[in-house]
């Protein structure tokens, strides 16, 4: 494959949405609208359950990778509320051109890492893909000091400033090596298309 070309993967994602079972049609009527008739050029999907007293629910994320965006799909089941009489779902889109990501991080637990090869090679048993593009930034600060134990003076405040607006994790435990694999797979045409722009 050259510089430029992108196999669609659309069809391969519409399936990837059905096999997952967490209401396909709800999520892929979302993703699908969002994705706007551009090819596919790479997705990750993350369907995880949580725990709500003697109730559990069910989120999904599918990341789906475009020539021009990344698009960024969360679906949540809710019980009956105020809003709904019955059970409902939510989902929410977000489409970020790719020339707005500032930072692509990608955090790989290794097993065995001093292994060499056979059955105890090193492996990749979790992964964390984390995106920055401005909308989200989070700032930790803490008193600034001098160094000398007996100083009182005030030092002002020290920090940092770190874009976190979007981070999946998926580990091989929870979710199976071929998922930790998918992820690892799609940050790199991530990290492949941002280079580009």
């Amino acid at each position: 494959m050259h510089e430029g070309t992108v196999i669609d993967r659309a069809d391969e994602l519409s399936n990837a949405i059905e096999e997952v079972g967490y209401y396909p049609a709800v999520v892929g009527d979302a993703v699908a609208s969002a994705v706007a008739g551009e090819s596919v050029a790479g997705y990750v999907i993350h369907h995880e359950p949580t725990f709500d007293h003697d109730e559990v629910r069910r989120h999904v994320t599918v990341l789906v990778l475009t020539p021009t965006r990344l698009l960024v799909a969360h679906t949540d089941e809710h019980p009956p509320d105020d809003l709904l009489p019955e059970p409902y779902a939510s989902t929410s889109t977000e489409a970020i051109p790719l020339e707005r990501i500032g930072s692509v991080a990608v955090t790989r637990m290794v097993a065995n890492p001093g292994a060499t090869s056979g059955p105890e090679a090193p492996r990749v048993t979790e992964a964390v893909l984390t995106v920055g593009w401005g909308a989200v930034r989070r700032l930790d600060l803490e008193p600034a000091t001098c160094g000398d134990p007996d100083c009182v003076a005030d030092h002002g405040y020290s920090g940092t400033l770190a874009a976190e607006d979007f981070a999946l994790r998926i580990s091989s435990s929870a979710d199976g090596v071929a998922a930790v694999e998918r992820l690892l797979d799609f940050a790199q045409a991530l990290n492949a298309a941002t280079v580009r722009r």
